[in-house]
């Protein structure tokens, strides 16, 4: 993939070397939002169990989606694509969405955000396998060095299996993403990327209905920060970032789409810090720090 090919599509028309002010915002609110989300769990489950404030979360994002493909009178799936949002509500958004919840538990939000943001390998190999790209020796070597980071980070955690499950909890969360980035491409060539999304977002709702009873009643005891916790999820890092997330995927190639990630866990950690009092650890720092460079080398060329 060249790096003029990558380039054009975040241009404006006319030929003109100007950056497209939409594909600005779009990528900007989803990285804050995104990052934030991590701090926001956190808060969320000291008062919801992991699945509980799933179903809630997307019960309140899920609801509005659904609405707005009827008022939009929005395209049904294609027999032939049935399956590719199948894979957006059940993977991306309740398996993202148990598997991170489940592994916040014990990672703190900024550790969490670092090893999540593993997916844009994850990501750069399935578009090796899928879509045909290369995947150079200097690539492996950048995996290795992301994912010896994140045993860095689970090392300072102190290593013991409740940690190792959590970590790999967490792992599973951004395959989750990284498989949907792939295989939901296509669909932005004939669907438009708000519909994606709140096809995603209304299965993703539906498939963790079974929790929604328990997480009322929890709702109901629940300290007022860990509500609005799971609120702001629902609004911002879910009903409007995903949206976002689906305009810029339909403007970027995905692998060049999941590289604005990077920024990602450096602002998880900092609102960890501000919002939650999470000082982060000397092995989290850089771990860290190893996790993000490995993921940079993996796609310089890209």
């Amino acid at each position: 993939m060249s790096s003029s090919s990558c380039a054009s599509p975040a241009l404006a028309a006319s030929g003109s070397q100007r950056l497209d002010p939409t594909l600005v915002f779009t990528v900007t609110f989803t990285v804050m939002a995104w990052a934030s989300s991590f701090p926001a769990i956190r808060a969320g489950l000291a008062g919801f169990g992991p699945a509980e404030m799933a179903a809630l979360r997307f019960a309140l994002a899920g609801a509005p989606a659904a609405l707005f493909l009827i008022l939009t009178r929005a395209k049904l799936p294609e027999l032939g694509d049935i399956w590719r949002f199948l894979v957006g509500g059940v993977i991306f958004i309740a398996g993202y969405a148990l598997l991170l919840n489940f592994g916040q538990r014990v990672v703190p939000a900024g550790p969490a955000a670092f090893i999540i943001n593993t997916n844009p390998i994850m990501t750069a190999v399935l578009a090796m396998m899928i879509l045909g790209e290369r995947f150079s020796l200097t690539a492996w070597l950048g995996t290795a060095l992301s994912f010896a980071g994140i045993g860095v980070i689970a090392l300072g955690k102190g290593l013991d299996v409740e940690i190792g499950i959590s970590v790999l909890l967490i792992l599973g969360a951004a395959f989750c993403n990284a498989i949907t980035t792939v295989l939901q491409k296509p669909l932005f060539a004939r669907y438009k990327p708000l519909h994606v999304a709140a096809w995603n977002m209304a299965i993703g709702g539906f498939v963790l209905l079974p929790f929604l009873p328990s997480a009322i009643e929890q709702a109901k005891a629940a300290p007022s920060v860990s509500f609005w916790s799971v609120v702001y999820l629902a609004v911002v890092p879910s009903l409007i970032a995903y949206g976002t997330w689906a305009i810029t995927l339909s403007r970027l190639p995905a692998a060049r789409a999941s590289n604005f990630q990077y920024a990602v866990p450096p602002m998880a950690m900092l609102i960890g810090f501000f919002w939650l009092g999470e000082v982060p650890t000397i092995f989290g720092l850089i771990g860290g720090v190893m996790a993000l460079a490995g993921v940079v080398v993996v796609n310089l060329k890209r």
